[in-house]
């Protein structure tokens, strides 16, 4: 598996795209994605559910806990980034002003995360569940890593 994730990294121009791996039924997470689709203008992010095959493969190659991260992991090239570190460096690479989000990662983790995690405790409870993963329009096919 860890072959494919290699593979999937590469696209047609041989450049590596970031790849971020969401909650698949957490409706927040849903509508995290649609919102970095539309100010992706370069085109740059795929994603896929962490209940994939592809993110169950790519959490344990990078050796993170599926019990301790459960809604968002942001992997570009080798390295991966989890909770907040994840949320600013993505918005860092979206549509201005959205990169001056990045200005936050100056604040420790241990500052941070706190915010993110208690997000994360309770994103069902405020926006809901659905009873199965996201299914990407044809259009957005492309940007989504399949099985």
């Amino acid at each position: 598996m860890s072959a494919k994730i290699e593979q999937t990294k590469m696209n047609q121009n041989n450049s590596t795209h970031p790849i971020l791996l969401f909650d698949g039924v957490c409706n927040l997470c849903n509508a995290s994605v649609n919102f970095i689709i539309d100010h992706d203008a370069k085109k740059q992010f795929r994603f896929a559910a962490l209940q994939s095959d592809f993110g169950q493969a790519a959490l344990k190659k990078h050796n993170i806990d599926p019990q301790k991260t459960d809604s968002l992991v942001l992997l570009i090239d080798d390295k991966f980034f989890v909770r907040s570190a994840a949320a600013l460096r993505t918005s860092t690479r979206l549509s201005f002003p959205l990169p001056l989000l990045g200005i936050f990662l100056v604040i420790p983790a241990i500052l941070r995360d706190p915010v993110y995690n208690f997000i994360a405790r309770n994103r069902y409870k405020w926006f809901g569940k659905s009873d199965t993963c996201r299914i990407p329009t044809p259009e957005l096919k492309s940007r989504f890593i399949s099985e």
